[in-house]
């Protein structure tokens, strides 16, 4: 497989090598060593989510305390999605910043976020179901979230899509509103935490 670093630390594209003939298609979706070797260390999975979204569907822009954190390896099982990873750490280099990748049954691609990064997707068909490797368990406790629509996040939704979203994320704060708050994870704490994995 092919693994690619984003432009945001800490989040990498894997495109897996398929194997197709006249029965279907074979591939190693998740190869927890070859992610080893680019993200230093092997991610533990402890919980797996699986969502199915109508087209235009919007979930995120999520992210948990760090420490713990959550770390995320998401694929598109069925359907199509863009996938956004954004820089939620305050003192990073590409503070509110994101990356996107398209995630979808052709290519068959993945995207690894490490803890601290925030994390949402657009739903490109009905039925899309996306599959979530996750580092640590649901805490609803140390979970929030950024409006994913917030003008100073600028995400890029495709065009022709009309965004659906849950009440929570609809009045999620701003990136702003969140920052002042002391919502957001610290680059520094970010930096340590990973520190303690390796």
């Amino acid at each position: 497989m092919d693994i690619r670093p984003l432009s945001i630390a800490g989040a990498w594209e894997i495109t897996p090598r398929q194997f197709p003939d006249d029965r279907g298609v074979f591939l190693e979706s998740f190869r927890g060593d070859h992610l080893a070797e680019v993200v230093g260390h092997r991610l533990d999975v402890v919980q797996t989510n699986v969502s199915v979204s109508s087209r235009g569907t919007v979930r995120g822009i999520h992210f948990a305390d760090v420490p713990v954190g959550q770390a995320k390896y998401v694929t598109a099982v069925t359907g199509a999605l863009i996938d956004y990873v954004v820089d939620l750490r305050v003192g990073s280099p590409t503070f509110g910043q994101w990356d996107s990748v398209l995630l979808d049954g052709v290519d068959r691609r993945a995207v690894y976020l490490s803890e601290g990064l925030g994390h949402a997707f657009c739903a490109l068909e009905d039925g899309t179901t996306a599959h979530y490797l996750c580092s640590a368990a649901y805490n609803p406790a140390a979970e929030h979230g950024i409006h994913p629509l917030d003008p100073t996040v600028g995400l890029r939704l495709p065009d022709g899509v009309e965004p659906l979203l849950s009440p929570k994320d609809a009045a999620a704060p701003t990136l702003a509103e969140a920052e002042k708050s002391g919502l957001l994870p610290t680059y520094a704490a970010c930096l340590d935490f990973h520190a303690t994995q390796r």
